[in-house]
């Protein structure tokens, strides 16, 4: 096929952060395909030099706006394997919950506001408040659930202040999770409609399968999303502590954020990632979910992601009422955390909603931290992106060239990427 169709997405929308879609196709043959990291860099692990084992959860939660409670646990937990602090019972379920509010909060706004345009082919969400004023407003109650849960049990809806290394400074009262519980059971009937609204329009997502190595957390006995062995699709777990010999970050001269690999040239993390790891460990509403649309392990579709972070709505919010009813039942204890502060080094792993987070340190005697790394999930998605994104276009290429472009921003918004926040390029 004869002519030349050239596509410049320079800071593509609804995603966070600033990425560019170049792709070339010339009389028929495709000479150009590149996903591009522009974002400046950012140096949070200096910045975390010579600061107290107190302050480094507060400084890195500002790594990220939507997965701060992410950042803000693994930092936590870093430091305590660092310090050889144990966590009572209590703090490990509130820690849970938190997890599942920040969940709920990122993958309702992916879904709603950044994904459903693209099934409804609008701009933005803005014309579906006239169009779709109803569905907005579904939205927006599940969003609005989920900050507030967050609120709750972290102090604040982003940057939580409650938890500490060693616990919570403050706990809520057993009125207010009684208050949740009513809530969250309450919600599920707008997951379901939410469901069924995406499902309506499923089929305007692109039916594209590339085999790839999906890793994440993986449990005995839970979804695993605070806590777990690292574990690959293709074999094999690792004690958090090898999280190096997975990740294996270089590179790439077009990127400001490094890319990462491991058994094959590339790897994808997020929510289709855990549900190919831990499907088995789904709550029965979830599994429903995941039914509903054939979604079951191993899945090679990368726009499946975005089903995937809908299988989780689900299973955060049951999961959730789970652990309130063990939290209720045991009765809420006003804890103090003791952390006895020494030398030592110390690394960490939770799913945030982007995929598996690592974050190390090193501390010297009086605390102060001397070393430190954080590896983020968008920064180990973006050598898979940039894989999908090289084996999709020749399959679409052919097609009108607005078909084309839009198909690749459906790609990379499917992994729901935090460009600014993968953007650490530099350690020195």
């Amino acid at each position: 096929m004869s002519g030349e169709k050239i596509i410049k997405i320079n800071h593509l929308t609804r995603v966070e952060g600033h990425g560019n879609i170049h792709i070339k196709i010339r009389d028929g043959r495709v000479e150009e395909c590149q996903w591009q990291v522009v974002e400046a860099p950012r140096f949070f692990e200096v910045m975390l030099r010579g600061r107290k084992w107190y302050e480094l959860a507060h400084i890195t939660s500002r790594i990220c706006g939507i997965c701060s409670i992410g950042h803000t646990l693994t930092s936590l937990k870093a430091t305590e394997a660092a310090m050889g602090v144990t966590l009572s019972e209590q703090t490990e379920k509130f820690r849970r919950l938190l997890v599942h509010a920040e969940n709920l909060q990122s993958h309702i706004l992916h879904l709603g506001y950044l994904v459903l345009p693209d099934l409804l082919r609008a701009p933005s969400v803005i014309p579906l408040v006239s169009t779709h004023k109803e569905e907005v407003l579904l939205v927006v109650r599940l969003h609005r659930l989920a900050n507030e849960m967050s609120d709750l049990v972290g102090g604040r809806t982003t940057h939580p202040q409650r938890p500490v290394v060693g616990g919570f400074t403050k706990w809520p009262a057993a009125e207010e999770l009684e208050t949740l519980r009513t809530r969250l059971a309450d919600s599920l009937s707008d997951v379901e409609a939410l469901a069924s609204l995406i499902k309506e329009l499923a089929g305007n997502l692109p039916q594209f399968v590339r085999e790839t190595e999906y890793i994440g957390l993986t449990g005995t006995d839970e979804y695993a999303l605070y806590d777990g062995d690292i574990a690959s699709t293709d074999g094999g777990t690792w004690p958090v502590d090898n999280y190096k010999e997975i990740t294996n970050e270089y590179l790439v001269p077009h990127s400001t954020a490094k890319f990462t690999r491991h058994k094959r040239g590339s790897y994808m993390v997020g929510a289709l990632a855990r549900l190919n790891l831990n499907y088995d460990h789904l709550t029965s509403k979830a599994r429903k979910v995941a039914e509903t649309f054939g979604l079951q392990p191993i899945n090679y579709n990368p726009f499946m992601n975005n089903i995937a972070q809908l299988v989780e709505v689900a299973h955060s919010i049951e999961d959730s009422i789970r652990l309130v009813d063990d939290l209720l039942k045991n009765g809420i204890k006003d804890e103090k955390p003791s952390v006895s502060v020494r030398a030592g080094r110390g690394s960490a792993s939770v799913e945030v909603p982007r995929g598996i987070l690592f974050h190390e340190y090193e501390y010297n005697k009086d605390g102060e931290c001397v070393w430190a790394n954080c590896v983020i999930p968008t920064n180990q998605n973006h050598a898979n992106i940039q894989k999908d994104l090289e084996a999709l276009v020749p399959e679409i290429k052919d097609r009108p060239q607005e078909e084309i472009e839009l198909t690749a921003e459906m790609l990379v918004r499917a992994y729901d990427p935090c460009i600014s926040c993968s953007t650490h390029c530099i350690f020195l």
